[in-house]
């Protein structure tokens, strides 16, 4: 395992798209949310809502960033033959996908945590009168709140590695993970039936995971916070399944 971390520990830090991946990763979900919460009405009696979910809405766009880059991990050295290299240079193939599945979690962890934190500090700087314990790290339901989205985003990030270490090419990587996360919430606002629709919400990778921003008004959720991530966790645990049994049968 150690010349394959730090084999992929070289490849990420001497190549410059993670980088910039990365910082438009922070900058990105920080915008957005401060975005988010510039829109929020507020009066002398408080700002009503949910406001850490609001001032953590920048999650939503910052995924993609951190999906493209988990896709882009694997799929690149498959696009510029460097996956022969690869291959010849560590021939047991668990061991590649996991160091680059610890390597990805570090430096995912590191970015989403700057993202999370600015985008929280970002809420109670814009948000007025904020002087109870609203977007304050030391009320509960807010820390589980920052801390689970930093783990959503490294979950994000496992389950895009997995998915393209099966498809094997960045584009098609890209458009499924950008399905599953984006387009599958959608689609189930456009069904009739309330309870097909609860179902879809609580098996969408997306919806799921992110009901672990919630910190008001749970029992409307159609799962609780810690379940939900467990759901984005299932997904990614199996797309790193399938992924690796994938990269295991068939030839670079």
């Amino acid at each position: 395992m150690k010349p394959a971390l730090h084999a992929e520990w070289t490849k990420i830090r001497t190549v410059p798209s993670p980088l910039w991946l990365l910082l438009g990763t922070v900058a990105a979900t920080v915008a957005l949310s401060a975005g988010a919460t510039l829109v929020v009405s507020c009066t002398s009696t408080g700002c009503g809502g949910d406001t850490t979910k609001v001032s953590l809405m920048g999650v939503h766009l910052g995924q993609a960033l951190v999906a493209i880059l988990a896709v882009l991990v694997i799929s690149g050295e498959y696009s510029s033959g460097v996956i022969r290299t690869t291959l010849t240079a560590v021939p047991q193939r668990a061991a590649i996908l996991a160091a680059k599945a610890i390597t990805l979690t570090g430096v995912v962890t590191v970015a989403s945590t700057v993202a999370v934190f600015g985008s929280l500090l970002a809420g109670w700087l814009i948000l007025p009168g904020l002087d109870d314990q609203a977007l304050s790290l030391a009320d509960g339901p807010t820390l589980r709140a920052v801390v689970g989205s930093v783990l959503y985003l490294v979950l994000i990030a496992l389950f895009s590695l997995g998915i393209a270490t099966a498809v094997r090419d960045s584009a098609t990587g890209i458009g499924v993970v950008l399905g599953l996360l984006y387009i599958v919430p959608i689609v189930s606002q456009t069904i009739s039936d309330p309870h097909w629709q609860r179902l879809l919400q609580k098996i969408a990778p997306m919806s799921a995971g992110l009901a672990i921003q919630a910190t008001t008004d749970l029992p409307s959720l159609p799962i609780s916070p810690w379940a939900g991530l467990g759901v984005t966790a299932g997904w990614a645990a199996a797309a790193l399944l399938v992924g690796g049994l994938l990269l295991r049968m068939r030839d670079a």
